[in-house]
């Protein structure tokens, strides 16, 4: 009889963000991600209270709602609501370490864009996320600056995989300010968050 295969470790992927709406650009990371890494499962966390962002974001039940809609044909991808349970500030670092121990053995993958890797030194705990997880950074997911791509070189020690992924030119603010001017989103949501969007008059004051 030959050897037994060894066993893959399971790959997990973590996908967060405000989501405030979700977009196309980040339903299209998100298929990326899952393609291009090999993520046997893609946890999608739309945040709770975001440490970092000086607006107040739009209630969860709705950015959850949203969430489900915008990624429910990604293959491979949950949206997993426990962030927006916890009371106080939402760091990245808490859920990796509770997904660490949910999934002992699984390889974990922090999927960023470029914006984001751009400010990881400054999260909390930045040294321990980038030793419990590989970072993943869509280096193209944002327009062209003038600076140009994001230099990996900047996460330091970190473990790298990046995800390739053509310049999408939308934002979640551009989204808002259209909603709240009463200019089209179509192209730039999914047609059930646009429809959710409308249905509950988000966006109208923003």
């Amino acid at each position: 009889m030959g050897l037994t295969a060894a066993v893959r470790p399971k790959r997990l992927g973590m996908f967060g963000g405000s989501f405030d709406p979700p977009h196309v650009a980040h339903v299209a990371l998100a298929r990326a991600a899952v393609q291009q890494l090999g993520l046997d499962e893609l946890r999608i966390f739309p945040t709770g209270q975001a440490w970092h962002k000086a607006r107040d974001l739009s209630p969860a039940a709705h950015r959850l709602e949203m969430a489900r809609m915008a990624f429910a044909d990604v293959p491979h991808a949950v949206v997993d609501g426990r962030e927006l349970q916890r009371t106080g500030p939402t760091y990245t670092v808490d859920t990796l370490r509770e997904l660490q121990a949910q999934h002992p053995g699984a390889e974990l993958l922090l999927v960023i864009g470029a914006d984001q890797a751009e400010a990881l030194q400054g999260w909390r705990e930045s040294d321990e996320i980038k030793r419990l997880a590989t970072i993943s950074v869509a280096a193209r997911a944002r327009p062209v600056r003038a600076e140009g791509f994001f230099d990996a070189s900047r996460l330091g020690a970190a473990r790298l995989a990046p995800v390739e992924l053509a310049p999408m030119p939308v934002s979640a603010t551009e989204i808002r300010q259209r909603v709240a001017s009463g200019q089209s989103i179509s192209k730039l949501v999914p047609e059930a968050v646009a429809g959710y969007i409308a249905q509950h008059s988000l966006y109208r004051s923003a």
